[in-house]
């Protein structure tokens, strides 16, 4: 078996390789943004998001913590931080199952049509290529995520203000 290390090079340096733009925050290979377009065919696939990965010490035993940068209306990605909770993720998801924005679960669920139109939203205002190089960068020290997965300040607001 690989070291942990050995693991964290290779499976950086695929993703480096791949489509993905990859940014870097840090020389010690454990932090850095990645850029993506939306997956085809869902709603989200007119929009690009980019999203901060940080990889702790443990990995790949331990999940790395993962966060939207650009706002997204998701109800698996907390409206206001970013945070993506990585349980819930590699288990299989549904709305019902431990959602980190209520309203957007509540949405999916109950009015299935009013969701579709507020990602949309969403992805006009917030997830244009010319977003993403407009986010403003933030103090390392706000965008800290702590041991679970969440970001460590319910204060971080990611992305743009609304209008």
């Amino acid at each position: 078996m690989s070291s942990p290390s050995k693991r964290r090079d290779m499976d950086l340096m695929k993703l480096m390789m791949s489509d993905y733009k990859v940014e870097m925050i840090n020389d010690d290979m454990q932090e850095f943004f990645v850029e993506f377009h939306g997956p085809k065919e869902s709603l989200y696939e007119v929009g690009v998001w980019k999203v901060k990965v940080e990889l702790p010490d443990a990995y790949p035993y331990k999940s790395p913590s993962i966060g939207f940068v650009n706002k997204i209306f998701h109800p698996n990605v907390d409206e206001l931080s970013g945070s993506v909770c990585l349980d819930v993720i590699n288990q299989t998801w549904s709305p019902m199952f431990d959602p980190l924005n209520g309203d957007a679960a509540a949405l999916m669920i109950r009015d299935h049509a009013t969701y579709e139109q507020r990602v949309k939203e969403y992805c006009e205002k917030y997830a244009k290529p010319e977003d993403i190089g407009a986010v403003e960068e933030k103090d390392s020290s706000e965008d800290e995520l702590s041991e679970d997965g969440y970001a460590s300040s319910d204060d971080a607001i990611v992305g743009q203000p609304d209008p």
